[in-house]
């Protein structure tokens, strides 16, 4: 079994915020695994998200000479070329081939990938590198992004698996009247009404986050 990291950073951040803001979060994922979401104000919290929304500006950009035999440097040149030919296709094509894509990198440990306990990889370094769960939930967000679709139909979410008693990161997607979830744990794609072992947490897109209380 692949050890990953557990819940505790996640819980403490919780403890640091202020009370939810008031206002209901959009209704497509208001109810997210049966937990409201509360829309918070500052992005300053998710210091590691904000990282990756400069970096992903300034180096997911296509690349030049793909012809060193010591170092692939055509990873991120592939992702792109991929995600042209499935621009044409339906939405639920694309998010399924999407998911498959990045599915098929390795699953290592920041630890083992950049010293660090947690680190969140752009598209660039999880294609080089591989990753953990919330780096295959970058590179799918910033695939449909790349396809087109707009980042309010778009949340990672940060969560719970209460099977494994673990953190886990998943990209979560707006479809028709659901919501479907890209797991890097399975190679489907599923609604999160399917799910019953995820208990989320917080989620984010480029405009705003939100945390996910329940009962409310």
């Amino acid at each position: 079994m692949k050890t990953r990291k557990p819940l505790l950073p996640y819980l403490f951040l919780l403890l640091l915020l202020p009370p939810p803001a008031l206002s209901s979060a959009s209704a497509d994922f208001n109810h997210l695994f049966g937990y409201t979401a509360q829309p918070q104000q500052s992005m300053n919290y998710l210091p590691q998200w904000l990282s990756v929304l400069e970096r992903h500006l300034i180096q997911d950009v296509p690349e030049g000479n793909c012809t060193d035999t010591f170092f692939n440097r055509c990873h991120l040149k592939n992702w792109l070329l991929f995600l042209e030919t499935i621009r044409a296709k339906p939405l639920l094509e694309q998010i399924n081939a999407v998911n498959l894509y990045a599915n098929k990198k390795s699953y290592i440990l920041d630890p083992a990938n950049y010293g660090q306990e947690d680190y969140w990889a752009i598209a660039r370094e999880f294609l080089y590198n591989g990753g953990d769960c919330e780096d295959y939930a970058i590179t799918k967000f910033f695939s449909l992004r790349w396809l087109g679709i707009d980042t309010d139909a778009l949340r990672i979410v940060i969560l719970q698996d209460t099977n494994l008693r673990i953190a886990h990161a998943v990209l979560a997607v707006s479809y028709g009247n659901d919501i479907l979830i890209l797991d890097n744990q399975t190679q489907r794609v599923v609604s999160h009404q399917q799910i019953a072992h995820y208990l989320p947490l917080y989620s984010v897109n480029e405009n705003k986050w939100w945390l996910h209380l329940p009962g409310l």
